[in-house]
């Protein structure tokens, strides 16, 4: 029998986000996929794929006006996600790049507006930024990337570090290496973890999650595609957002359909023998 898992990740304000949203990474980079990629956005939309997720480094802006072409007259049925340059991480950096991030996106506000990595800039002015930001209206939470669990610590025990609503990291089934410590923090605080990249794009290990014997099996028993079998797992208990990113018509709709594909008992013991959990810590994995 097939594990029950949630659809979505609800706030506190009781509005629920879906489990597998749209990246932005690589979009925006030539003229000539512009309207492909604003269109794909738009067909995940429709799909009920309303999270997505850019950033201000994206084709340096590019991304965030594909963005917001694709939610142009919806921008209510969006939950819209951006990230700053950790060089501008302080207060006026922040605001600035906040800024310059709405008018590319036409929008008055980002629900989610994350610190891209960590930089030199202190995490507390990162902090004092992020909550001035909320304070004006400009974005409703702010998150992070790609910090680890020794970073989150820090965070945390600063005036107003706990108001961080999620930290997106790299995770995947050939990359688990956050099961080991931050994913148990991260749920211990009550903080979300976001997965970019969770079908290893652009990751050294895309050919060897995908084409495993155990994951092209376990698609077949499905009726799905490898790439499927991978999101699946990824937001297998519900509390970790997938954000995939598709051009292609039918990966779009691969990708919404995967939120429906429910990996019994026995398949997830499988994928954990092929790619075991880890043991030990180990560096966050990054790209």
């Amino acid at each position: 029998m097939s594990q029950a898992r949630k659809s979505a990740i609800t706030w506190a304000d009781g509005r629920e986000v879906p489990l597998i949203g749209q990246g932005t990474w690589h979009m925006g980079e030539k003229a000539s996929f512009r309207q492909d990629e604003v269109r794909a956005l738009q067909l995940g939309l429709n799909l009920g794929m309303t999270l997505v997720d850019t950033a201000e480094m994206y084709a340096e802006g590019g991304a965030e006006e594909i963005v917001g072409e694709a939610i142009r007259g919806r921008r209510d049925e969006v939950y819209l996600v951006s990230k700053a340059y950790p060089h501008h991480a302080d207060r006026q950096g922040l605001a600035q790049a906040c800024e310059a991030s709405l008018t590319r996106m036409g929008t008055e506000y980002m629900d989610m507006y994350l610190l891209h990595w960590r930089g030199n800039i202190p995490l507390e002015e990162t902090v004092q930024g992020m909550k001035m930001l909320r304070e004006q209206g400009k974005i409703i939470n702010w998150g992070v990337s790609n910090l680890d669990e020794s970073d989150m610590e820090e965070l945390w025990s600063l005036t107003g570090g706990d108001a961080c609503a999620v930290n997106q990291v790299l995770y995947h089934a050939a990359s688990r290496g956050i099961e080991y410590d931050l994913l148990p923090w991260s749920r211990t605080h009550g903080v979300p973890v976001m997965a970019y990249c969770p079908i290893a794009q652009g990751g050294r290990l895309r050919r060897g999650l995908l084409e495993h014997p155990v994951m092209t099996d376990i698609a077949a028993s499905h009726g799905v595609t490898p790439s499927q079998i991978a999101l699946a797992w990824v937001i297998r208990d519900g509390d970790i957002w997938a954000i995939p990113k598709a051009v292609q018509e039918s990966h779009v709709r691969e990708n919404a359909a995967a939120a429906n594909i429910r990996l019994t008992p026995e398949q997830r013991q499988q994928i954990d023998e092929a790619f075991p959990p880890p043991t030990r810590k180990q560096p966050l994995d990054m790209v």
